[in-house]
């Protein structure tokens, strides 16, 4: 963060000084004007930084959050939305199903979708305790501390990525075995900021409850998924 303010007022000093060498001499470009005003917003943005690792953090934690509520709204409202539109149709006899599938989820793909809005809802919970513990523990006085946080903010920029290809594999046409692979994979980058979190500074005895709780909820939704998706994938292995 410090060093990519940093680059951004170098490269506009090095940008306007360049305009005033190209310049002729007592002239003032709508170049300078727009360099000068580019120095002055990146050196604005690098006043403005965190003070210390453990805002920085904060910050970082705060940012994923966001992103992390917004897909899973996003989520919750498009299976209020998706609901079958040829539900009220019979099936063609000749065909064996109802208009095209690939726009609505089928039963079995809204079986597999609760289990999967439980880890994203585990993902909101995980941000919004971690971050409230680094508010409340978090310290930058040592190098170890310091570590610890940065290790907590490298892992935890992974959740809401993670979500967002969950996200983007849950809508129809589903295909099980890539939601299995993107669950999979965010329960796995769950469960190593629980870990993280838990062996670090900001996790003394009395927080230690929720960890083990949203530890719990990770397993538990991640083993629904493989019930789920154990069908399809026996299906799957017959026809190779």
């Amino acid at each position: 963060m410090v060093r990519d303010a940093t680059t951004e007022v170098v490269e506009g000093m090095i940008q306007l000084t360049e305009t005033i060498l190209n310049t002729p001499l007592e002239s003032l470009s709508q170049e300078q004007l727009i360099s000068t005003g580019s120095v002055w917003e990146a050196c604005e943005q690098a006043s403005n930084l965190p003070r210390d690792n453990q805002a920085a953090v904060v910050s970082a934690l705060a940012a994923c959050l966001g992103v992390v509520k917004d897909a899973l709204e996003e989520m919750e409202h498009a299976l209020v939305e998706g609901r079958d539109p040829y539900s009220d149709i019979m099936e063609d006899e000749e065909l064996g199903f109802r208009g095209n599938r690939d726009t609505y989820w089928s039963e079995a793909d809204r079986k597999l979708l609760g289990p999967c809005m439980g880890l994203m809802k585990a993902s909101k919970a995980c941000l919004k305790k971690v971050l409230g513990v680094v508010k409340a523990h978090g310290k930058a006085d040592s190098s170890e501390q310091i570590a610890q946080l940065d290790d907590l903010a490298d892992i935890a920029n992974e959740i809401s990525p993670s979500v967002d290809e969950l996200a983007l594999s849950m809508y129809p046409p589903m295909n099980q075995l890539a939601v299995r692979l993107n669950a999979a994979k965010l329960a796995s980058v769950l469960k190593k900021v629980l870990e993280i979190t838990k062996t670090s500074h900001v996790c003394p005895p009395s927080e230690e409850g929720w960890v083990q709780f949203l530890t719990g909820a990770v397993d538990h939704n991640m083993d629904k998924i493989k019930n789920f998706t154990q069908g399809y994938l026996a299906d799957l292995l017959c026809r190779i």
